[in-house]
């Protein structure tokens, strides 16, 4: 036979159910006692309330607001006046503000008190929608604005083809030429095409000044290139032994990373321009990039470690010692991003084998977190308007991924490129962001939004004496750190 619907007209047994109680063997707190229809008798000791069933427990009513409740409507009709407006609002007022606790007459238990706004509510919820602010989310496309092709673009993992000046100027690398795309007004130019014995173009470079750019080239070479009057300025030689595929700028400083897993420090204002060498790597530097007060030197390579180096602990006649060694990820590391807005922490991505993309405290050499991102780290920037970090992967999707930061959750990811996405720069406000890849298209993205408007500082009473001048020590040799004008009348000379 089959189950028939339990229903109450089939069961005589139903009775009504009392409420749960929140813990176990805990006693119900039924306000109404309701008899079983199973006929048992009821044991009035084994509940709280006392009372009859139809007569409520008094013990918690005030009979004194009872009788001013009832008699209030005979006394109005008594002493009936014309009251206006005003005064009637401030008798509800008064009334709510002295009989906080009143209740109905016949009640089975005292009301819970309410809190104080609630006497005025109507002007607390009007105060309260007025504070009330909610943060507007932003509007990230999620599609580049503008494409452009980049025919013969090289791609090696291990390179850095493409660099964004402060003049807003974008330098890219095409084989054996340099192009430079002028973002303000959409112009192209050719900067460069070196001969095939020292192509191709293996890493650009802008200095600080955004007139001067360093390429770096297949033959061991560097040449330093004045980009408004088209003329090579100077050419680097016997610093390297294999193609250098890493360059970073300190002011008038060049930093340079080759395949022959040396760092060289380089003052381009001298004739005698190597003032530092730096060993540790044993395969090729894919990564360099110099911390905003330039005091430390982050450096990644194909030997899966990153070094963090202090110009300051070595003289430039001995090699320089780190000072830290970081051994986390399980391939070659070339994404490297120093935060803009905390101090000693470094971003690194790993590649293909590794996926990962770790946080460093350079202080103490800590490891703060570690991110499994699935696909291959390619290049890592930081927002210099938010607190967000955006990285561009390989294979499987080639996509641009946007994490919040320290949460490091996911707040868009982008796609387009068909080919994963080595090369990545920032244009100068911080707002669009170019990426290059293999399929051969140079991509814009309109990623972290506009710049924050910043209120200028107010002048002190008595002038920094040489504000715009700073010495950074490497080793024994102790360098002055200026303005972009003191690069621009030192820097590049006309020294082969």
């Amino acid at each position: 036979m089959g189950a028939r619907a339990f229903s109450p007209s089939s069961s005589p047994h139903f009775q009504e159910k009392r409420p749960r109680s929140s813990r176990p063997l805990e006693e119900l707190r039924s306000t109404v006692f309701i008899p079983s229809l199973r006929g048992s008798s009821w044991n009035p000791s084994s509940s709280r309330i006392s009372g009859d069933r139809f007569i409520p427990d008094r013990s918690a009513m005030d009979f004194d607001v009872a009788r001013y409740l009832l008699t209030e409507p005979r006394r109005e009709k008594e002493n009936a006046e014309v009251v206006s407006p005003s005064k009637e609002a401030y008798r509800r007022l008064l009334n709510a503000a002295l009989l906080n606790n009143r209740t109905r007459i016949l009640a089975f238990k005292r009301m819970p008190l309410g809190s104080n706004s609630e006497i005025f509510p109507a002007i607390f919820y009007a105060s309260y929608n007025q504070r009330r602010t909610t943060k507007r989310k932003r509007y990230i496309p999620q599609s580049a604005e503008r494409v452009l092709d980049a025919p013969d673009i090289v791609d090696d993992f291990y390179l850095n083809l493409l660099d964004w000046g402060s003049r807003n100027v974008l330098s890219i690398a095409l084989g054996n030429t340099v192009y430079l795309w002028n973002a303000s007004d959409g112009s192209t130019s050719e900067l460069v095409t070196v001969e095939d014995d020292h192509g191709p173009v293996t890493s650009v470079s802008w200095a600080p000044d955004g007139q001067h750019l360093a390429v770096g080239l297949d033959s061991a070479r560097i040449q330093l290139w004045d980009s408004i009057s088209n003329r090579l300025l100077r050419t680097l030689e016997g610093v390297h032994q294999s193609r250098i595929g890493a360059l970073s700028w300190n002011n008038s400083f060049l930093t340079t990373g080759g395949k022959d897993g040396k760092i060289v420090n380089n003052d381009v204002r001298i004739r005698n321009h190597v003032i530092q060498s730096y060993r540790g790597h044993r395969q090729e530097v894919c990564g360099l990039k110099w911390s905003a007060s330039g005091h430390q030197l982050a450096s990644g390579g194909n030997d899966n470690v990153i070094f963090i180096w202090n110009p300051s602990m070595a003289s430039s006649s001995t090699q320089t010692q780190w000072l830290h060694r970081f051994e986390g990820h399980n391939a070659a590391v070339k994404a490297l991003a120093w935060c803009p807005f905390q101090r000693n922490l470094l971003a690194s991505g790993g590649g293909d084998a590794d996926r990962l993309i770790k946080f460093w405290n350079t202080q103490n050499g800590a490891c703060l977190n570690s991110v499994d991102t699935g696909s291959q780290v390619c290049a890592l920037l930081w927002s210099k308007n938010e607190r967000e970090l955006l990285s561009s992967h390989g294979f499987t999707q080639n996509q641009l991924t946007l994490w919040k930061y320290p949460s490091m959750v996911k707040i868009a990811e982008l796609t387009g490129h068909s080919s994963r996405v080595l090369y990545m720069t920032q244009s100068p406000d911080g707002n669009v962001v170019a990426t290059a890849a293999a399929d051969e298209t140079l991509r814009f993205w309109n990623m972290f939004g506009s710049p924050k408007v910043v209120k200028p500082e107010a002048k002190s009473a008595k002038p920094e004496q040489f504000p715009n001048f700073s010495r950074i020590s490497f080793g024994s040799y102790e360098a002055v750190r200026g303005s972009d004008a003191l690069l621009n009348s030192c820097c590049c000379c006309n020294i082969r």
